[in-house]
Formats: C-alpha cells, structure tokens, sequence
C-alpha cells in the first residue's frame, strides 16, 4: 500500500491540471473504488469545474474544484494518480479520467480497485478529511500525544503501535522498520516498556524518517540511499547498512518486520 511520501508523489501528479478547467469526465462506473457513491453526480458536479488546489494527508489527498467541490482519493494497495497527454488513449484499470481544456488527462489508475473515490460539496472541508487526526509533520502531532497512545496501546509491540492510522497517519510496513532500525529499537518491544528518553527519542526519529521520505520519495519518486534500512529489507541476505550483520526477519502484529539484531536489542527501550 501506498504510504506518506508515495502519496504526496501522486498528489503532484495533478498538478498540470492546476487552474485548468475539467471539459470531459470517464468513469467506469462498475468499478468499486467508486462504492457508496454516484459516478453520475461526480460527473454532473467536476464537469465545467477548475482544479483549484490539492492536499495530501495520511494514505489520502483531496482535491479542491471551484463552487466548493471537493474530490477525495485514496490509492487502496494498487491506485496510482498519472498525468498524460492529449489524445493518449486509456489503458486497463484506468477508473477515472479527468480532461481539462487543455487537452491534459489526470488520471485514476488502480487495478486491484481497493481504492476510493469521494465527492463533496460544501464551504467546510468535507467530513471524512476533518476527520483524519494530525499530519505528523505538523505542530499538531506532538510527543504528549504519542506518549499517551504509547501507554494506551502499552502490551502492543511497538511495530504493530506504529501502524495504528488514528496516530500515525501515513506511516505504513517500510517506514515503521525504518523507523525502528534508526532509533534502536525491537520490533517487538511493548509499547509500555518505553522510556521517557526512548519516547522523545521515537518521536524525533518519527518525524525525521518522515522529512526525510517527503524529500527523497515523494519529491520525484527518487530511490532512497543505501545508507537506509529501505534498500536492504527486502529480501533475505540483506545486511544491516550500519554494522552489516545479517538482518532478521518476523511476523510481527500481522505484518512482517525486518530489523538489524545488533543495532535493535530488547530492553534498550527501557531508557
């Protein structure tokens, strides 16, 4: 599944169709990303519209139209977002297409269709975006917050805390790892083993994995570099980049953890 940096990758692939009016709207109306809602009021509502604005949030983004129109996606675990040319015909799993006047396509691909379309009309934001708890990078997403959710969730190994969406939105399977790998902590440690120091020492760690995905990833799609965990986690063999011992593999709240067992000890949370 798409995550943070990947979305925000897909969210500026619109950005052509900034300040460009939508002449012509294709949808496949028997797709499911498009449950819940009524593809012909899509089309009645986008169609003569301009793309004002676009925003990122969690595993989200929304996308801002004149007369207060607001278009939500979610990626699922296949959707992309694409921009394409004039007269550049449809390929399989496209589900929505947006042309502007511009002759300019954005593009809705998604073949798995685990994703979501949503529309909205309205001066406030729509409710299922007011709804999303703070972006971490933020000055909303604070280390009170996630010293209390770390009690809340406190016989939770940590991995399985770092997933949960309703604190840390956008953060998913490569990142959590990342995240624990930098900061030298199990995978498995429970959430309520943390220290006070291991908790400030999480929180700055959380927001740097994230800056650091922003910059790289979701700033053109760029490769991270082998200094991170991301490049050698994938497969077995792949050794820690800091101390290059062999990296371990577990199941671990559902989803597999890669972690470096000379860099991440049980207990040193506890700090």
């Amino acid at each position: 599944m798409p995550e943070l940096a990947e979305v925000e990758f897909f969210r500026k692939q619109w950005n052509p169709g900034l300040r460009k009016v939508i002449q012509e709207i294709i949808i496949n109306k028997k797709a499911r990303v498009f449950r819940n809602q009524n593809p012909e009021k899509i089309k009645k509502l986008i169609k003569g519209s301009r793309l004002n604005s676009s925003s990122a949030a969690a595993k989200q983004m929304v996308f801002l139209f004149n007369k207060n129109i607001w278009l939500g996606i979610h990626l699922g675990m296949t959707g992309r977002l694409e921009n394409r040319p004039p007269n550049q015909k449809s390929v399989k799993h496209d589900q929505l297409i947006l042309k502007t006047n511009t002759g300019r396509q954005l593009v809705f691909n998604d073949p798995r269709q685990f994703g979501l379309v949503q529309i909205y009309q309205g001066e406030g934001v729509p409710p299922w975006w007011a709804k999303l708890p703070p972006a971490i990078l933020s000055r909303n997403f604070k280390e009170k917050d996630v010293t209390d959710f770390l009690k809340r969730k406190k016989n939770s190994p940590i991995k399985a805390v770092l997933l949960m969406q309703e604190k840390f939105p956008g953060i998913g399977n490569w990142m959590a790892d990342e995240i624990l790998w930098r900061a030298g902590f199990h995978p498995s440690a429970r959430a309520g083993n943390f220290g006070r120091r291991s908790i400030h020492h999480l929180y700055h760690k959380i927001k740097e994995v994230c800056r650091d995905a922003y910059r790289v990833i979701g700033k053109n799609w760029s490769d991270p570099p082998n200094s991170w965990l991301f490049n050698h986690r994938w497969e077995k063999g792949g050794r820690c980049p800091k101390t290059k011992v062999l990296l371990e593999r577990k199941t671990i709240g559902g989803r597999t953890s890669c972690w470096s067992p000379a860099k991440q000890k049980l207990g040193a949370e506890r700090r």
